[in-house]
């Protein structure tokens, strides 16, 4: 085994990008440089190894116009660094307090946001496949008591990792992270003995954001119970991610068994779903959401125990998540959509309309064909089996028939049945989502209800032997 303490920086960096793979030969890498310490250490030891690993590099920096002339310097100061490394550079300025105000974000989530989106833009210009940042196995540490804070759960125990992915609309970034052994003071005694000026950022050592109070407070706190804190972090964080490795395997092997994507949403099994471990329901439904939504930044533990506490709730409990996702219950199925009724094959109703009886109709999303038959061409065609084609009793239903969608007390006596029920008590006796039910066509004459499409008729206008004429609806989506 390695003993990490006799080797140099660069050989860190060097075994880490060897380990997990971070750069291919013949690749062009992004290098994000603020002017830190850590960052100008990245830079320079990935010019050092740019030979050996075969990559061409190319440096961005974003000036986040939150400090006045002491930003202005850190960017003067990354162009002049890769200027005489020769490596090309853009350096640009974005309004960082104005997008905050404008998306009502942290100071931190702003800047973070505008900063990826910043460095997607510049690599998708460039061709760049990837960008490398200069988070050091302090920022790892950090970042874990962080989610440790938040209630992340296993999946935020692993802190950072070498390779993530950042999306964010159209954005999107490969990010890779060389640093992750390497410790701040370490990236600092490297600039001195190279002779390299990075900039302090005096934001780093105000005592307001989270991340620095944990830097600042937390830290030293918990350095007094445990000297090798640190260490028992980053070696919790390595366990988490070797545990998650296999649950992921674990969830893709599952996943065709228990979900699948459809229009928009995922849908998931409530057979197939109940018969897994608590931790794979866990997994499973996160990588849901990251199916949606394309990652899992604004999903926390949190919001995966609210729906895993809901799963036994009746059907049509709807479980709201962030970015408008929800997390609805129906009969044999959970959907996850941002809409709940993307699934429903019914589309929205208009005004009740009048029937042409024979004739057509034409109503928001269907086209309706009303044929008088005699009983004696029923026989032949009394058997079809289609949801959205049925046959009445013309002699009782008359021509005076509308079609509108549910209304509170609507009753009406389904086929088969001796006694008339609430609509309401028969859609959930049907297993109708609840999000479903507004939009289901109720054909009605003056009297009574004659049918819920796509379900059941009423008993009362049913076709029988002393039939002298058919009414035949037919409902065709359009």
């Amino acid at each position: 085994m390695t003993d990490m303490s006799k080797l140099t920086p660069e050989q860190k960096v060097r075994r880490f990008i060897r380990q997990h793979d971070l750069v291919t030969g013949q690749q062009k890498l992004l290098v994000a440089v603020s002017g830190g310490p850590d960052s100008v250490c990245l830079l320079h030891i990935l010019w050092k190894l740019q030979k050996e690993l075969e990559i061409e590099l190319y440096v961005a920096h974003l000036n986040h116009q939150l400090r006045g002339a002491e930003s202005d310097t850190d960017a003067a100061c990354v162009a002049d660094l890769a200027h005489r490394l020769g490596i090309p550079a853009t350096i640009e300025s974005r309004d960082v307090k104005a997008y905050q105000l404008q998306h009502r974000l942290s100071p931190e989530e702003a800047a973070r946001e505008v900063r990826y989106s910043f460095l997607a833009q510049t690599a998708a210009e460039i061709g760049a496949a990837r960008v490398a940042v200069g988070h050091t196995a302090d920022d790892h540490v950090e970042t874990i008591i962080m989610h440790l804070l938040r209630g992340s759960g296993t999946r935020g125990l692993r802190g950072l990792l070498p390779v993530s992915r950042w999306q964010s609309g159209d954005d999107s970034l490969v990010i890779l992270r060389p640093l992750l052994e390497l410790t701040r003071e370490e990236t600092t005694a490297y600039c001195r003995r190279h002779r390299l000026a990075p900039r302090t950022d005096t934001s780093n050592l105000s005592p307001e954001p989270f991340r620095n109070k944990i830097r600042h407070q937390l830290l030293p706190q918990l350095q007094g119970y445990n000297p090798q804190v640190a260490e028992a972090l980053l070696r919790t964080a390595r366990i988490a991610a070797d545990d998650l490795a296999f649950i992921d395997k674990e969830v893709a092997r599952q996943w065709d068994k228990v979900a699948h994507a459809e229009k928009g949403s995922v849908v998931i099994s409530k057979k197939e779903f109940s018969a897994l471990p608590s931790a794979l329901k866990r997994h499973l439904l996160r990588a849901a959401v990251e199916t949606l939504l394309g990652n899992l930044k604004d999903i926390e533990a949190g919001h995966i125990e609210d729906i895993m506490d809901a799963l036994d709730k009746p059907a049509g409990k709807v479980i709201g998540l962030p970015d408008g996702l929800n997390f609805t219950i129906e009969y044999d199925r959970y959907v996850l959509s941002p809409d709940p009724v993307s699934l429903c094959p019914f589309p929205p109703l208009g005004d009740e309309t009048e029937l042409n009886i024979p004739g057509q109709t034409t109503i928001p999303g269907w086209n309706i064909e009303a044929t008088v038959i005699p009983q004696s061409e029923y026989t032949e065609v009394g058997n079809i089996t289609d949801d959205f084609i049925a046959h009445f009793n013309y002699d009782k239903t008359g021509n005076k028939l509308t079609v509108r969608h549910r209304r509170p007390g609507d009753r009406f006596q389904p086929l088969g049945m001796d006694r008339p029920k609430k609509l309401n008590e028969f859609m959930i006796d049907a297993r109708i989502p609840q999000t479903w039910r507004r939009r289901i066509p109720i054909v009605c004459s003056p009297e009574l209800i004659l049918w819920a499409v796509g379900y059941r008729i009423d008993e009362r206008v049913k076709v029988t032997r002393n039939t002298k004429q058919v009414l035949r609806l037919k409902f065709k989506r359009i």
